[in-house]
């Protein structure tokens, strides 16, 4: 029996989940300490995530994917498996679903355990965390047996540093534009559980139990997609009318790792006066300068976490805001996904603006794996050289700064080869979204720089509106 157990930060996922695996006997895995497992024994993919964060940048999808799959192969297959937290995207869960089948460990349900918004905002507000075991503890629900101590290590008990309103708000939004897609997939494939959450700790508990005992007897009912419709959020255009948008050039790009995006991101923000916002940059310099946003990502960095998704789009926000984009952007690595490319209409509608073109550099994966292959990046501006496509003038040194530079650890074809895989997961919904909008070029990323140029800028010219302000 394999279960997933999703819902929002607050609802007692982890809780539940322990309890569950406790009366069952299956297998509780959670991302967050299957992630932080990784990094205390610096295993490979620990280090490979170590080394990603020590540049300042979002450890990507895959790595987390590759720790899921490294789990699953050790684990033994006569017992049963429930993921806490995991899969929170559509991508996620079609990569679940054909690891399983790998593994021929068929996912019976998707528990989704349902709590309104004011009731999560009530329950995170009162959340403490152990500084050092970082075991989650609450005021009123989960009391330790002395107050701010933990009764697990001894450690501190703190609130998080994220708990708060503003925060918690843009968090749930974020999940619900997630969830979405996400509860749609698992109805329609028949495997999708609506459990309430509200109520006591026993009460939600008997609730799951008595589901999971049905389950295990073949006789569990599931929510059909007319049931779960209420609360799966419609995917929706957000772009704001043209005619109640102040002109600006506001370009997306999108390409696969190597495609050569943050290259034609240059040259289009050269000819064109437009800053280039990457987004590999914007959380590196959020970092560095210590803003409230830059620690806040530190605090969970810090902790062995992910830095979610919430904490991006903030950064992404923050800087499309800035004066020096008055007359438009050209955004590199945001959107990644189609929830964060409805966040980002969100946003730009919020500043009454509208994106006016998204260039998709298209390259096929073997082109991809011969450039990534010799791909260089430098030690300390992290400026990026090609040993065939862009040498440095003195042989391993940095033409800018004069650092040492090095190959990533990403940058070998079989590692190239499953972060495509990602890529093309996440990207072809994406691709979709943005054609059913008239929104996308296809740019053919192939051949001489200054062709690939010519027809990224020659796309752009289709986009310009006709007055700027």
């Amino acid at each position: 029996m394999n279960i997933a157990l999703i819902g929002p930060s607050g609802v007692g996922k982890g809780t539940h989940a322990a309890a569950l695996c406790a009366r069952f006997n299956i297998h509780h895995v959670v991302t967050g300490e299957l992630f932080r497992k990784n990094l205390e024994t610096r295993s490979a993919l620990g280090l490979l995530a170590r080394r990603y964060m020590e540049q300042g940048e979002l450890v990507p999808d895959e790595v987390v994917d590759a720790m899921i799959e490294e789990w699953c192969e050790q684990h033994p297959p006569e017992r049963g498996i429930l993921f806490d937290g995991f899969p929170r995207t559509v991508c996620q869960a079609r990569f679940l679903d054909a690891l399983l089948e790998q593994h021929h460990l068929p996912l019976d349900a998707v528990i989704y355990l349902r709590v309104p918004d004011g009731e999560i905002m009530r329950r995170i507000s009162g959340r403490l965390i152990c500084r050092s075991c970082h075991a989650p503890w609450h005021r009123t629900l989960h009391l330790p047996k002395v107050a701010g101590v933990c009764d697990l290590c001894g450690g501190e008990l703190l609130p998080r540093p994220d708990d708060i309103p503003a925060l918690i708000s843009t968090r749930l939004r974020v999940f619900h534009r997630t969830t979405g897609l996400l509860l749609e997939h698992y109805a329609e494939s028949g495997r999708l559980a609506i459990v309430s959450g509200e109520g006591s700790p026993a009460e939600v508990g008997a609730r799951l139990e008595q589901f999971v005992a049905a389950l295990e007897r073949h006789e569990a009912t599931f929510a059909t997609r007319a049931q779960a419709s209420p609360i799966i959020s419609a995917e929706r255009l957000a772009q704001l009318p043209a005619y109640l948008a102040r002109a600006s050039l506001d370009l997306v790009l999108l390409g696969g790792p190597g495609s050569g995006k943050g290259t034609q991101a240059e040259r289009l923000c050269a000819e064109l006066k437009l800053p280039h916002i990457a987004t590999g940059d914007l959380f590196r310099d959020n970092l560095r300068q210590n803003t409230d946003l830059g620690r806040l990502a530190r605090t969970y960095m810090d902790r062995g976490e992910l830095v979610p998704d919430d904490v991006t789009e903030a950064m992404v926000e923050e800087r499309l805001s800035r004066p020096d984009t008055h007359v438009g952007f050209v955004l590199d690595g945001f959107p990644r996904t189609l929830t964060q490319a409805t966040a980002l209409m969100d946003m730009v509608a919020q500043l009454h603006r509208r994106i006016a073109g998204v260039l998709y550099i298209k390259v096929s994966d073997a082109a991809i794996i011969n450039r990534l292959s010799g791909r260089h990046i430098c030690r300390q501006c992290q400026a990026p050289y090609h040993l065939q496509f862009k040498p440095p003038l003195k042989p391993g040194r940095c033409d800018t700064c004069g650092g040492e530079l090095y190959q990533r650890a990403d940058d070998n074809p079989n590692t190239v080869r499953a972060r495509l895989v990602t890529f093309h997961g996440q990207t072809e919904p994406l691709i979709d979204y943005y054609r059913r909008a008239g929104l996308l070029h296809e740019i053919d990323g192939e051949g001489a720089l200054i062709d690939i140029s010519d027809r990224c800028l020659a796309a752009v010219a289709t986009c310009i509106p006709d007055a700027q302000t």
